[in-house]
């Protein structure tokens, strides 16, 4: 006989949640015993099989799961704080995109150099991926590789740092950063999908309240910050980093010829406008109400944080 007594399957579980700092994903395994390879049927058990408490037996769920509710963990149901995952399902996630790969996809011909580079652009090459859907509002273009990036180009994504900023300046190439709400993202994703559904272009709204100061900021290149403040951040950066920033009047007026407007999806394609793949035109709202719907006056904000 064992000197400890046997205990039941909730106090293992009981010790081994004790045990946990705190119920993560990557710690969830199935209890002990919960998977076998097979049944082995023993001299006691009935003949024909059967074996003694089949739910005692059956597949357990993962450790912090609740019997009956699958899409509920406890850290969610019962929150140790109030702010722990409160808001996991409205977070803005953004795909991570390499200088290096940028780099690498530019060599190798998916990408022009001599036309700008957006979301769009991006995305027609199926190497890089946005999904909507799963909140994902743009691309993130990191610094790594900054040392060997040397394309010159004029790019235009969602979210960056002051590394990939002045990787970008140095080699004597252009970066914004924009703001996409979900709507428009749909269609900048997946532009043929889009037209052959007869959809209107939808106007790009306002940042939320939340990253107003991140798009309107120069030293981020926003797109809603002046361009002469812009130009001032550029020079402040090309002398901390100490390299040498200059653009030729002719490649400055070029740049602004290829900036979308701030309710633009697609660059000189007006808010509103049908596409049509088969007749190769674009269709322009002309009525009135129409035209106040799709470009008002007053630009509206996104109201997802």
């Amino acid at each position: 006989m064992s000197k400890h007594a046997v205990k039941s399957a909730s106090e293992r579980a009981l010790q081994y949640v004790e045990r946990t700092t705190r119920i993560k994903l990557q710690d969830l395994r199935d209890n002990p015993g919960a998977r076998s390879s097979g049944r082995a049927v023993k001299n006691h058990h009935n003949s024909a099989g059967h074996t003694i408490g089949e739910l005692q037996r059956s597949p357990k769920p993962p450790l912090g799961w609740i019997w009956g509710d699958w899409f509920r963990p406890w850290h969610r149901m019962f929150p140790g704080e109030a702010s722990f995952n409160g808001d996991i399902n409205l977070r803005r996630e953004y795909t991570p995109l390499s200088l290096l790969e940028l780099q690498r996809l530019i060599d190798l011909g998916w990408l022009p150099k001599d036309e700008p580079i957006d979301i769009s652009t991006l995305c027609n090459t199926k190497l890089v991926r946005v999904n909507p859907q799963w909140r994902q509002f743009g691309i993130h273009l990191t610094d790594e590789g900054a040392e060997v990036f040397a394309a010159k180009v004029n790019i235009e994504v969602q979210w960056a740092n002051q590394m990939t900023i002045a990787a970008i300046e140095r080699a004597g190439g252009r970066i914004r950063t924009a703001y996409y709400d979900l709507d428009s993202l749909r269609a900048a994703v997946d532009p043929l999908a889009w037209f052959r559904d007869g959809n209107p272009i939808p106007p790009r709204k306002m940042p939320p309240h939340s990253l107003i100061s991140y798009y309107a900021d120069a030293n981020n290149r926003g797109y809603l910050a002046p361009e002469s403040e812009i130009a001032t951040s550029e020079q402040r950066l090309s002398e901390i980093l100490e390299y040498t920033r200059s653009v030729p009047a002719e490649q400055a007026e070029a740049w602004e010829a290829q900036t979308k407007q701030a309710n633009q999806v697609f660059l000189g394609v007006k808010p509103g406008s049908l596409v049509s793949l088969a007749d190769r035109k674009v269709f322009e709202p002309t009525h009135p109400a129409l035209i106040e719907h799709y470009s008002p006056e007053e630009a509206l904000a996104d109201h997802l944080r």
